[in-house]
Order: structure tokens, then C-alpha cells, then sequence
């Protein structure tokens, strides 16, 4: 029996399932074959959208038949084609002041740490981008570490600021911009993780990775006043996977 199923969605797009729950190797699978299908130049697809566990091939109806492309995609994945993918690893800074973090001193309550130490604890591991959802631009990074990890807020936010670094279940995540949010605020980056002006507009994608940098509340308003000037890129490093 086959591990994924695929099936229609709406009439120019097909859904590629591999599993039920959020996970590395799930994720790896999606990532891959959405390589793989850009690589593999079938004729009509125009896109695809990756996703926790499901990855989205959206086509050209005109071009090809929901029919064709599932087996297509199916002969692909059964093939186990590889597909060379470069992660970019982002240096991404990141202020816990409490100023920057609403909730710090709350969640540093609820998990016996104090607040100095749950700033620690997220900027230690390398996150794992899985997908872009919620607003334009809204990256779900995982895996944040155990001792951090709380169910979403009782009482969501209607307006949090934009660049307010969030950890809600087993994420973290960047609002791009100003909108409603459930999820626990511990510091914030100054960096643009959405600009409609900029080629791909979101500035992650999933697959990438993401190394938090602590930096002070005066390195911040620096780093923002560059960004500002567009005097400032957040760096990245290609590493081949």
C-alpha cells in the first residue's frame, strides 16, 4: 500500500499527502518532491505550496488533466528521484528585552525558568522552517526545545506588532506585519519577513533554516534604522542538503 495519497482539489490543483502529523522526515519528504516536480518541468504545473505534511501541485487545466498529473506525480515519488536541495541557514537578530517581549516574564513563570534563561533556551537550536501560512510571509519554525513549549494563549491578541517573535505548542514564529495573533510574544526582530515589493515577497521559504542571534535593545534600533535606509540584509549561508 502507498504511503501518501493524492487527490483533487478544485479543478486545477492536486493535494500529495505523506502523513498526519507534524514531523522532520514528513516535512523532508514534501520538500523533496516539491523539488523534484520543479525540476521535473510537467507540463502545466504552474506551482506548487508546501505544507506540514501535504504539498499542493496547482496546474493549468488547459495544458494537462487532474488524471495525467496524479500519475505523474505518483510515478515520481514511487521512482524516488533525488533531488539536490540547498537550505539557506539565516542569521536572524532577535531582542528578548522585556520591552520586546510582552510575555516573557509569564512564560518564564509557567515553565520554571527564569526570564533570561527562556531567551536562552529559544535562540539555542537551529529552527526548521516547515511552511508559510497564517498572513503572507508568517514562518511556522520548528523544533522549539521541550522545556519552552505551552499551548496558545487563552486570550489572542487583536493587534500584535510587526517583527514580534512568537512561540506557541512545538514553534516559533516572526509576525511580518501588525495583525491578531494567539501565540506567546517573548522578543521581536527588526528584520522584514515580508515586503510586497520584493521579488518573492516573503522572505523565508520552507525548507530553510533559521539561527535566532541575541542582540540588545540598542543593536535593535540600529539594525531597524539600516533596514530603514535598506542598508541591511540579514546574512545567509547556502548549505547543500
Amino acid at each position: 500500500m502507498a504511503d501518501f495519497r493524492i487527490w483533487q482539489a478544485a479543478d486545477s490543483a492536486l493535494v500529495v499527502e505523506f502523513g498526519s502529523a507534524i514531523d522532520r522526515k514528513v516535512s523532508d519528504r514534501v520538500l523533496a518532491l516539491a523539488e523534484t516536480v520543479k525540476e521535473s518541468g510537467l507540463p502545466g504545473v504552474t506551482e506548487v505550496v508546501a505544507t506540514f505534511r501535504s504539498l499542493s501541485v496547482i496546474y493549468d487545466s488547459l495544458l494537462t488533466t487532474g488524471g495525467e498529473l496524479e500519475r505523474a506525480v505518483a510515478a515520481l515519488i514511487k521512482a524516488g528521484r533525488a533531488s539536490s536541495h540547498v537550505t539557506r541557514l539565516w542569521d536572524i537578530p532577535a531582542c528578548y528585552d522585556p520591552g520586546f517581549a510582552p510575555d516573557i516574564e509569564e512564560v518564564a513563570r509557567s515553565v520554571g525558568l527564569s526570564p533570561a534563561e527562556v531567551a536562552a533556551l529559544h535562540a539555542d537550536p537551529q529552527y526548521h522552517v516547515y511552511m508559510i501560512g497564517f498572513v503572507p510571509g508568517y514562518p511556522y519554525m520548528g523544533d522549539l526545545p521541550a522545556q519552552l513549549r505551552l499551548p496558545r494563549r487563552s486570550d489572542p491578541r487583536t493587534r500584535v506588532p510587526a517583527g514580534s517573535l512568537a512561540i506557541a505548542t512545538s514553534m516559533t514564529a516572526v509576525y511580518p506585519y501588525e495583525s491578531p495573533g494567539g501565540w506567546h510574544l517573548i522578543g521581536a526582530s527588526p528584520v522584514r519577513f515580508f515586503d510586497p515589493e520584493s521579488a518573492g515577497g516573503a522572505l523565508l521559504s520552507p525548507g530553510d533554516a533559521v539561527k535566532f542571534r541575541p542582540v540588545t535593545a540598542q543593536e535593535f534600533a540600529r539594525i531597524r534604522l539600516a533596514i530603514e535606509r535598506n542598508d541591511y540584509v540579514p546574512a545567509n549561508t547556502e548549505i547543500a542538503t
